[in-house]
């Protein structure tokens, strides 16, 4: 075995999220652009003599005892059906928990690339089986192998991923209104919402890859989680309105919530919308 590796884990935003109907398997199918971001968590993965061991560190929170991390290497012993090295892994936690930020799913992937880095045999059909049993999010992840800009059409329950060409002229703000929004308890929303107000769902094909392409101040994405979100808690409603009063080009919530997003076409905007909203929020730039 070699020395321990550092692995980049960057954050996604979702440009629209279309929730379908809940599938068979029990997961709902989505329609989405997800775009990786320059906001990253980093895992320092060092091989131990033991096998069939994974210790977690994070000096930033306090993760539960079942995590992303140790789901994605009980996974991946399972589905090799054999023992595999045991690991130490520090995790430096950057990207808020409960944000739709995907930063789990974006670990695990990053483990599942430390652990082949460390000689464990994983092809890409290990990988996306072992993605089936971590999270909906970790096959967007695998895709895009550490890329701080990749861009790709997401559908499926987010198993069907396929690359585009990511766009080299966003700019981002994001904010972190100070709530956990749980993505299950998300989806019960939506579904409990539709069958209250009767709604049929029908979807149009669209083209999200041609809206990708438009000028910002020309898109027309919409995530099915930001009204129920939004309706759920006043933080999500008062971030999109200040992130919008400073003339972002397109503003929404990435997935279920709660991050919200502005993307501003003009460097100077950009500058100037990170300053007044870091007087209300915690806000980064990217």
């Amino acid at each position: 075995m070699s020395d321990g590796i550092s692995v980049a884990a960057p954050a996604k935003i979702n440009l629209g999220l279309r929730v379908l109907e809940k599938r068979s398997d029990g997961f709902h199918g989505i329609q989405s652009v997800f775009q990786t971001v320059g906001l990253c968590d980093e895992l320092f993965v060092t091989p131990l003599s033991e096998k069939n061991v994974c210790r977690v560190f994070c000096a930033q929170m306090e993760l539960p005892k079942k995590n992303t991390l140790s789901a994605a290497y009980e996974a991946c012993a399972e589905v090799l059906g054999q023992e595999i090295p045991g690991v130490e892994v520090t995790l430096t936690k950057r990207i808020p928990s409960g944000g739709g930020l995907g930063g789990g799913s974006s670990d695990a992937a990053a483990l599942i690339f430390a652990l082949k880095n460390l000689g464990v045999q994983i092809s890409k059909d290990a990988a996306y089986k072992i993605a089936s049993k971590v999270g909906s999010d970790v096959f967007f992840f695998l895709e895009c192998e550490g890329q701080k800009n990749f861009a790709a059409l997401v559908q499926g329950r987010g198993e069907v991923v396929k690359p585009i060409p990511p766009r080299d002229d966003l700019r981002w703000v994001l904010v972190f209104p100070e709530v956990f929004s749980s993505t299950p308890r998300a989806y019960a929303q939506i579904d409990e919402k539709r069958f209250r107000e009767k709604t049929v769902i029908k979807f149009e094909a669209c083209d999200l890859e041609k809206i990708y392409r438009r000028p910002i101040k020309d898109w027309s994405f919409t995530n099915d989680f930001t009204s129920v979100v939004a309706e759920e808690y006043q933080e999500v409603r008062r971030a999109l309105d200040d992130v919008r009063s400073t003339g972002a080009s397109f503003c929404d919530m990435t997935g279920s919530g709660s991050a919200v997003f502005g993307v501003y076409e003009d460097a100077s905007c950009l500058v100037a919308a990170k300053r007044r909203l870091s007087d209300n929020w915690k806000a980064v730039s990217l």
